[in-house]
C-alpha cells in the first residue's frame, strides 16, 4: 500500500494492519521510542486513573498556562477530531503538523507490531517533544502498566479515582485495577493519589517502589462551602478559591489533585495562588458535565461506567429542578450497562437510545431493553422508549418533544457526546410546553 498522504489516511491505514497486541511488557514500544529519540527536557506529569483524568489534565493545563508556562497536552479520546488529542499552548495541533510524526513512527518501527493506540501515542509524543514547551501533561489510556504513555518516565504521577472499567484487560476488582494503574509511579518521584479511598494495592505499590506518595486526606486536603473552597498540603495553603468552571460532583477532588501536583513540582513549576484561581475558573473541557446554553437544559457527559454515571446522577440532582428528564444514550457492549443504568434510571422520564459508529457499541434496541428493565426495577413502571440510528437523530427526537423547563442528558460514551457535537453545539430554543400526553420518547 502507498504511504498515506494525510492524517485521515494515516488513521484509516492504522485501523487495518495494526491490531492490539497481547504482550506483557512495553519492550516493542520502548524500542521504537528509543529509535525515535523521545526525550522530554521539561517536567512531565502523567495522569492515570479511571474517572476524572481528562478533567484533571485540563485543570493542569489551564493553571500552568495562567502561570505563564507553555504547555503540551496529550488527552484522549477525542470527541470530534483526532487533533483534539494533542494541544500546544491550549490549541489543537493541525493535521498537517502531525503528519510528519506519523511518518517518523512508521520509519522507526521497522518490523515491530504496534496497535493503533501505540502508534498514534508515539506520534503525538514525538510532536510534543519537538515543540517548544515548558511542561508536558500526558493522559494514560487503558490501565498504566502496559500503556504506551508509560514508556515516558514522569517527574510526577497523578492517579485520579479508580473504579471498575475495562475489566477484561485490567482485572475484576479495584485492587487489581489499582495495581495496574499504579505502574505509572516512579521511585523517588512524587505520586499524587486523589482517590479518597484508594485501593490498598496502590498505596502498597507506591511504598514498595519508594515513590513520594501524596495521599488525599493525609498529605493534602480540601474543604469548602457554597461560595468558595480551601486547599492545604505539606506546608502550603490556598484560601478563598473559586470553584472550577468544570461542573460535577467530583471536580474538587480533581482540582485538589492538580494543585498537589504543582506543589510537588514547585521548584521546577512554580505557580502562584492567582494562577491557580484564574486557571480553575477558566478551565474548559467539552463533554464533562457540559451544560449547553439555551432551553431546554442540555447536559453532555461522557460518563460510561458505573462510578462515572453515579457521579453524573449526583450532579444532575444538584441542578435546579427540571420538569422532566430525557436521556440520549449510547454505550459500548462491554460495559456494565445494567449497573450504570441503575444509577440514573430513577430520574429519567424518557429514553432515546442510539446506535454508535463502532463495532464495539451495543445496538440501540439492546440498550432500550436494558433501559426498560432498569426503569421497572427503579421506578416500578416503564417509561417511553425509542431507538435511533445515531446520537444526532436521538437528540433531535428528544428536542422535538422537550419543553423549556425540561432537561436532556446525553451520556454513555465519547461516541455519544461526539455524535451530537459533530456539527457544533446544538442551538436550543424550545418554543412551547408540549402536551403532557406526548411526553417522552416516541414509540
Amino acid at each position: 500500500m502507498s504511504t498515506p498522504r494525510t492524517l485521515d489516511e494515516w488513521l484509516t491505514h492504522l485501523e487495518r494492519p495494526h491490531k492490539r497486541t497481547d504482550e506483557e511488557n512495553l519492550s516493542r514500544v520502548a524500542a521504537v521510542a528509543e529509535r525515535l529519540g523521545l526525550r522530554f527536557d521539561v517536567p512531565v506529569i502523567t495522569v492515570g486513573g479511571t474517572n476524572g483524568k481528562g478533567s484533571t489534565c485540563a485543570m493542569l493545563e489551564s493553571i500552568a498556562r495562567h502561570a505563564g508556562f507553555r504547555t503540551g497536552l496529550y488527552i484522549k479520546p477525542h470527541l470530534v477530531d483526532f487533533s483534539e488529542r494533542c494541544r500546544i499552548d491550549g490549541q489543537p495541533v493541525a493535521h498537517e503538523d502531525l503528519r510528519p510524526h506519523f511518518e517518523a513512527v512508521e520509519s522507526a518501527r521497522g518490523t515491530a507490531r504496534l496497535s493503533w493506540f501505540e502508534f498514534t501515542t508515539l506520534a503525538i509524543l514525538r510532536a510534543l517533544c519537538a515543540a517548544r514547551i515548558d511542561v508536558a501533561i500526558l493522559e494514560v489510556g487503558l490501565g498504566g502498566r502496559l500503556d504506551a504513555v508509560n514508556v515516558i518516565d514522569p517527574d510526577c504521577a497523578l492517579l485520579t479515582c479508580i473504579d471498575l472499567d475495562h475489566m477484561e484487560y485490567l482485572g475484576n476488582d479495584r485492587e487489581r485495577i489499582g495495581w495496574d494503574k499504579a505502574h505509572i509511579m516512579r521511585a523517588g518521584r512524587p505520586a499524587i493519589v486523589s482517590d479518597p479511598v484508594p485501593p490498598r494495592s496502590v498505596v502498597e505499590f507506591g511504598e514498595r517502589l519508594g515513590a513520594d506518595l501524596w495521599l488525599v486526606g493525609r498529605d493534602f486536603n480540601h474543604v469548602g462551602d457554597r461560595q468558595q473552597w480551601n486547599w492545604a498540603g505539606r506546608g502550603r495553603r490556598y484560601a478563598g478559591l473559586a470553584y472550577p468552571s468544570l461542573r460535577g460532583a467530583n471536580q474538587l477532588l480533581n482540582a485538589s489533585g492538580a494543585i498537589a501536583a504543582f506543589q510537588a513540582l514547585r521548584e521546577r513549576l512554580p505557580v502562584t495562588a492567582q494562577s491557580i484561581r484564574v486557571g480553575l475558573t477558566h478551565v474548559e473541557l467539552a463533554g464533562r458535565f457540559q451544560i449547553v446554553p439555551g432551553q431546554p437544559t442540555l447536559v453532555l457527559d461522557v460518563a460510561h461506567n458505573v462510578h462515572a454515571v453515579a457521579t453524573l446522577a449526583a450532579s444532575l440532582r444538584a441542578l435546579p429542578g427540571s420538569r422532566h428528564t430525557l436521556a440520549v444514550f449510547g454505550a459500548m457492549k462491554d460495559k456494565d450497562i445494567a449497573g450504570l443504568l441503575s444509577k440514573i434510571a430513577p430520574m429519567v422520564d424518557g429514553w432515546y437510545c442510539c446506535d454508535l459508529p463502532t463495532p464495539r457499541a451495543a445496538a440501540a434496541d439492546e440498550l432500550a431493553e436494558l433501559a426498560r428493565q432498569a426503569s421497572l426495577l427503579t421506578r416500578g413502571r416503564e417509561v417511553p422508549l425509542a431507538c435511533h440510528g445515531s446520537p444526532a437523530e436521538a437528540l433531535a427526537a428528544a428536542l422535538a418533544v422537550a419543553g423549556p423547563t425540561d432537561r436532556i442528558v446525553v451520556f454513555g460514551s465519547f461516541y455519544t457526546v461526539g455524535g451530537v457535537l459533530k456539527s457544533g453545539l446544538p442551538q436550543l430554543a424550545a418554543p412551547h410546553v408540549p402536551n403532557p400526553g406526548h411526553r417522552g420518547a416516541a414509540s
